[in-house]
C-alpha cells in the first residue's frame, strides 16, 4: 500500500481514505474506514471516463448487478455513487495478496494442492457472478486475492461497464487489450473481438491456473509482442510444461479454443468439489506466514490512522461557509446510502455537476473559513482538484485533401489495371489461339513484352496508393477520437500497423475501420448503413488471397495450357482489385464527407484547463 499523494483525495462519501492500494486501466483503488469504522476498498474511475454518458450508463447497471453477487469467494459491493462527478463503488476489503503477487513476486509456482483448492474457489466465485447475470471478462492473477481460508475474486463485472465506450456492428461490445481483459489472460473471443459469454471466463480461469501451477502465462508474455501473444491465444496451444499432471486434464479442458467445448462452470464445480483435498491449510506455511505479517501491518496502518483523528468532512468547521463561519453544514442522506452526518458532498465525489468553490462543501479551508491556498499549503481534506484534465490526444482537421490525394492515386491505378486486365485478356487470347493452332509463339511473345513493363508500373503506382491510403486512415482515426471519444479500441500508431500484421490483417483493420465509421456518423436517430464497408471488405480479402495464389499459379506453369490458365487468373484478380479500390475509394468519400458534417456542426466541447494545481477550473 502506497500513502495518499498530493492529488488523491482524502475523503471519497462517507469514506475516509487511509492509503492507495493500486492503480489500473479503470482508475484508483484505495484503502477506506466507513463512519461505521468498517475498512473497505473504494475504486475511484477515471475522470475521462467519467465524463462519457455511455461509461456511466452501463457502470450504474454493472453496480447495480454487482450488488446481487453473494457467496464467500467475492469482495460484495457495499456501497456507490454512479451520479458523482467522478463516479466510484466500495467493496469489502480483502486482507491479503494478489495471485499475481504470490506467484510472480514472491512464493513462485504454488504446489498442486493448493492449485486444487484454487480452482474451486475460483469455480464458485464464477458460480456465484454468472448467477448475477454477469460477465467478469478481466479474470486474472491480479485479480484474485489470496487468503487464510481461500481465494476471493475482486472487480467482477464492474470491468464489464468499460464496453460501453465501444460498439461493433453486431452490437458486440467488448474492447480487446489494454481495457477489457488483460493481454495474457484473454480469451480467443475477446481477441478477436467477438460475443463474450460465461465459456470466456472459463478460458481465463484455465490461464490463471496455469499461471499458478507454473509461475507462467500458458501463452507467453507481452514481452514478445502483444499482437504475437494475440495471436498465440487465438491460434496456437498453450505452453503446460511443467504443469502437474493431475491438473493437465482440467487446465487443457478450460483452454480449449472452441468455447462451446469448454467445461461449464457446474461442471467445474462439480468435478475440483470432487477432486480437491478433503481437510487441511491450503496454503503452504511461508505463504501463510506472510498473511498473517500483511493483516499485523493493515491493523498497525488503521490504528494510526484512529490516532490521528478525522479530517476533511467530519470536521464541520472545516467546510463552513466563510459567510457564516458559525454554521456547519447541515447533516445530508442519500437513497440507498447510510445518512452523512456532515459529509454534506465534500468534493466532487458526492455529487455531479457542481465544482467546488469558496465557501462550499469540498473547498480548501485551513481553519474557520480561510482557503487553505492563501496560507500557501494544500488543503487538509478534501479533493483537490476538481477533475483532472488531460491533454487532448488528437486535433480535429479535414481529411478532403487526404482523400482527393487518394482518390488521385486510386483513379491512376485504375487505368493502370484497366490497361492491364485488357492486355492480360489478349494475351489468354493469344494462348488460345496458340492452342488451337490458329497463332503462334511470336505473337503469345508479343503480348507478354507488353505485359511486363505495365506491371512495373502497376507495382510502382500501388505502393502511392498504400502511402496515401495509410496517411488518409490515419487522419480519419484521429479525427474519430475527437469526434466521438472513447469509441476507439486501438492506438493511432496500431491504425496503421495493423495492416502489416500477418493474419491479424484480415480483421483487424476492418475492426478499426469499423471504430472510424461509427465515431464519424452524426449523432442523432436512424443509422447510416455501412454495407459499402463490409462489401469492400470481403473483396479485399478475396483479393488478400487471389494474389499470391496468381503468383504461385504464374510460377508453376510451365506449358501454353497452364500459362493460360495462369493468366485467367491474373485476370480475375484484376477485376477482383478493380472492384474493391471503387468500394475502397467510396468508403474514403463517405467518412471524410461525414467527419466534414460533424466537424461543420456545433464545436465539440472541449474541457477547460484547470486555474491552477489546487483550484477549480478557471471561471467558477
Amino acid at each position: 500500500m502506497e500513502n495518499l499523494g498530493g492529488q488523491d483525495p482524502r475523503w471519497i462519501g462517507e469514506y475516509r481514505l487511509l492509503g492507495k492500494l493500486g492503480e489500473g486501466g479503470m482508475g484508483k483503488v484505495f484503502l477506506a474506514r466507513s463512519a461505521r469504522g468498517r475498512t473497505v476498498a473504494v475504486k475511484l474511475v477515471q475522470a475521462e471516463l467519467a465524463r462519457q454518458a455511455d461509461f456511466r450508463g452501463r457502470f450504474q447497471r454493472e453496480v447495480e448487478a454487482a450488488r446481487r453477487v453473494g457467496g464467500q469467494w467475492t469482495a460484495p459491493v457495499l456501497d456507490a455513487d454512479t451520479d458523482a462527478a467522478v463516479p466510484w463503488v466500495a467493496t469489502g476489503y480483502i486482507g491479503g495478496p494478489s495471485l499475481h503477487e504470490v506467484v510472480a513476486e514472491g512464493f513462485g509456482a504454488l504446489p498442486e494442492r493448493s492449485v486444487r483448492v484454487l480452482a474451486h474457489g475460483l469455480s464458485l466465485a464464477l458460480r456465484d457472478i454468472h448467477g448475477a447475470g454477469l460477465v467478469h471478462r478481466d479474470l486474472k492473477p491480479s485479480n484474485i486475492l489470496i487468503t487464510i481460508d481461500g481465494p476471493r475474486v475482486i472487480d467482477f463485472g464492474i470491468a464489464r461497464a468499460l464496453d460501453a465506450v465501444d460498439s461493433t456492428a453486431g452490437g458486440n461490445l467488448t474492447m480487446t487489450g489494454a481495457v477489457v481483459g488483460s493481454p495474457g489472460f484473454m480469451s480467443p473471443e475477446q481477441v478477436r473481438g467477438e460475443t463474450v459469454t460465461a465459456a470466456s471466463d472459463v478460458f481465463c480461469l484455465g490461464s490463471v491456473l496455469a499461471f499458478a501451477a507454473t509461475g507462467r502465462q500458458p501463452f507467453g508474455s507481452v514481452d514478445s509482442g502483444i499482437h504475437a501473444l494475440m495471436y498465440r491465444i487465438a491460434q496456437e496451444e498453450p505452453e503446460l510444461t511443467g504443469l502437474p499432471e493431475g491438473l493437465h486434464g482440467l487446465v487443457s479442458a478450460c483452454l480449449n479454443k472452441d468455447p462451446a467445448l469448454r467445461p461449464s462452470v457446474a461442471d467445474l464445480v462439480a468435478y475440483t468439489e470432487r477432486t480437491g483435498p478433503e481437510t487441511g491449510t491450503w496454503l503452504p506455511g511461508e505463504l501463510l506466514a506472510r498473511l498473517g505479517r500483511d493483516a499485523l501491518q493493515l491493523l498497525e496502518v488503521e490504528t494510526e490512522n484512529a490516532q490521528q483523528g478525522p479530517v476533511g468532512p467530519q470536521s464541520a468547521t472545516a467546510y463552513a461557509n466563510p459567510a457564516a463561519p458559525s454554521t456547519p453544514t447541515p447533516p445530508t442522506a442519500h437513497a440507498g446510502h447510510a445518512p452523512h452526518a456532515g459529509y454534506a458532498t465534500p468534493s466532487a465525489y458526492g455529487s455531479p455537476g457542481h465544482p467546488p468553490h469558496a465557501g462550499s462543501p469540498g473547498y480548501p479551508m485551513t481553519g474557520v473559513g480561510a482557503p487553505a491556498h492563501q496560507h500557501g499549503q494544500p488543503w487538509p481534506g478534501g479533493y483537490q482538484g476538481h477533475i483532472p484534465y488531460g491533454r487532448t490526444a488528437a486535433v480535429l482537421r479535414s481529411a478532403r485533401g487526404l482523400c482527393t490525394g487518394v482518390l488521385t492515386t486510386f483513379g491512376i491505378w485504375l487505368v493502370l489495371t484497366v490497361i492491364h486486365l485488357y492486355l492480360n485478356l489478349s494475351l489468354f487470347g493469344a494462348y488460345r489461339d496458340l492452342l488451337d493452332g490458329t497463332g503462334t509463339e511470336a505473337a503469345v511473345d508479343h503480348r507478354k513484352d507488353a505485359v511486363e513493363p505495365m506491371e512495373m508500373f502497376l507495382l510502382a503506382c500501388a505502393l502511392a496508393v498504400l502511402v496515401m491510403w495509410l496517411i488518409w486512415f490515419r487522419r480519419a482515426y484521429l479525427n474519430a477520437t475527437v469526434l466521438t471519444p472513447g469509441r476507439q479500441r486501438f492506438s493511432s500508431g496500431y491504425a496503421v500497423g495493423a495492416w502489416f500484421i500477418p493474419i491479424a490483417q484480415l480483421w483487424q483493420p476492418k475492426q478499426i475501420a469499423n471504430d472510424i465509421w461509427n465515431s464519424s456518423v452524426s449523432p442523432g436517430p436512424g443509422r447510416v448503413s455501412r454495407s459499402v464497408l463490409h462489401w469492400w471488405w470481403v473483396l479485399f480479402v478475396v483479393m488478400f488471397w487471389v494474389e499470391p495464389i496468381t503468383g504461385l499459379v504464374d510460377i508453376g506453369s510451365e506449358t501454353s495450357r497452364e500459362r493460360q490458365v495462369a493468366a485467367g487468373f491474373v485476370i480475375a484478380d484484376d477485376l477482383v482489385s478493380l472492384l474493391c479500390a471503387v468500394l475502397a475509394m467510396t468508403v474514403v468519400v463517405r467518412i471524410t464527407r461525414m467527419q466534414d458534417q460533424r466537424m461543420a456542426g456545433p464545436a465539440v466541447q472541449q474541457p477547460a484547463p484547470p486555474a491552477g494545481m489546487f483550484g477549480p477550473p478557471a471561471g467558477h
